[in-house]
């Protein structure tokens, strides 16, 4: 009796607690009715575990740049993508805009709960409608009677928060904290043309982004703002359809420097290329990447210009051409001390450059290395830049997001 009554006691507690209010048992519980986090893997990524990395020279310091002061330093566990962002991966974020601006045209609008004006993406679209004329080329612009569409329209808008502003500036207001951007998203195609002088490349300028043959060839033609403007993005995409139970406050990202550096090496500290060896060749003689092997000799590794993006073997923690292929926009500002004063702990220099700002504060780090290049920009450790502004024919990016939590082996 004694015991079915402790029983009857028990089952009442619980049933208080589960009604998610500490008033009511006088207990502190905490607030019971939060959402349940498994964690979350989105396709095509991998997970990076958390750990301590030696940044700096790899190798000998060719160059004389004494820009790679040895560091150790400690990065938080993240995801990243297996492979660089693909033609194909692109294109659907072009097409998104493409898309949006034909419904904004056409009024396909439905209104949410809170009064919001949304798009109704269910609504399909009459490309043939001559209300959409505009957003072809007319007149003097269209070549050779051909419809195609206007690509300077082609805009996409998105804020940011300056969350290095709030936490120094205590009296600072939202507002104010708030950055608008908008940018022109599709790529530079003509980039294969102005970067190599007498060279004939109007192929690849005509080809690379739209023919089937190199959807899932690296993205290139792409500054640093377009990269960032994708990941925005890609977050809004995720977040429109992730399941109710899932939150997530992260944002998909650019890597900083050190995750890439930390990312590249596979788990193998100091080691000097992704593969974990000190050469090029594997002991057959076979070259392990996509790079400039020789002097005018661009196809020995078996690609003249880039590959498909999951070519060559990967690292060990499942990442393919983090040498090679295509160098790599990261987050991270370009400075040559930037080592010397950077935090041990997820360390990341950074500077959103002004449009009047000097030329010099708008260098970003690029990293890994490209299919013109030799292998000494190849070395996990060797450090580039770019000004941000720019677009090339060997430079792409891949997305990175934070893990939260202590290990994913936790869930």
């Amino acid at each position: 009796m004694k015991k079915s009554g402790f029983l009857l006691i028990g089952l009442i507690a619980l049933i208080l607690s589960s009604c998610g209010s500490s008033s009511e048992t006088g207990e502190l519980v905490g607030v019971m009715d939060r959402p349940s986090w498994n964690g979350i893997n989105p396709y095509g990524m991998v997970y990076i575990p958390s750990g301590t990395l030696h940044i700096g020279q790899s190798d000998q310091d060719v160059f004389s740049t004494y820009v790679q002061r040895p560091k150790a330093i400690s990065i938080q566990g993240f995801y990243m993508d297996d492979t660089e962002i693909t033609n194909n991966e692109y294109r659907q974020f072009v097409n998104w805009v493409r898309d949006s601006i034909a419904h904004t045209i056409l009024g396909d609008f439905y209104e949410d709960d809170y009064g919001n004006e949304i798009l109704d993406w269910e609504l399909p679209i009459d490309w043939q409608d001559e209300i959409l004329e505009d957003m072809y080329y007319q007149g003097d612009m269209a070549f050779d009677g051909m419809k195609e569409f206007d690509i300077r329209q082609f805009n996409y808008k998105y804020q940011w928060i300056d969350w290095n502003r709030a936490a120094n500036n205590k009296d600072v207001t939202r507002t104010s904290l708030i950055n608008e951007h908008e940018e022109n998203i599709y790529p530079d195609t003509l980039c294969w043309i102005r970067d190599f002088s007498y060279s004939a490349n109007e192929p690849m300028t005509r080809n690379y982004f739209w023919h089937p043959a190199y959807d899932d060839y690296p993205l290139v033609g792409i500054n640093w703002p377009q990269a960032k403007a994708f990941t925005h993005w890609r977050t809004k995409l995720w977040n429109q359809f992730k399941s109710a139970d899932q939150p997530n406050t992260e944002s998909f990202r650019l890597p900083t420097e050190a995750e890439w550096e930390y990312a590249a090496r596979g788990g193998h500290d100091m080691a000097p290329f992704p593969w974990g060896g000190y050469y090029v060749r594997n002991a057959k003689g076979c070259l392990l990447a996509n790079f400039k092997p020789g002097r005018g000799n661009y196809p020995e590794d078996g690609g003249l210009y880039t590959v498909k993006a999951d070519a060559y073997f990967p690292n060990d923690y499942g990442l393919y051409c983090m040498a090679g292929n295509v160098s790599e926009w990261t987050e991270t500002a370009f400075h040559e001390n930037a080592y010397q004063h950077e935090h041990d702990l997820n360390p990341d220099y950074k500077y959103n450059a002004d449009e009047n700002d000097p030329e010099s504060y708008k260098r970003k780090v690029i990293r890994g290395g490209s299919w013109k290049d030799i292998s000494y920009y190849m070395h996990t450790g060797t450090r580039n830049w770019e000004f941000q502004d720019t677009s090339k024919s060997y430079i792409g990016f891949r997305c990175a997001l934070t893990f939260l939590g202590r290990s994913i082996n936790d869930f």
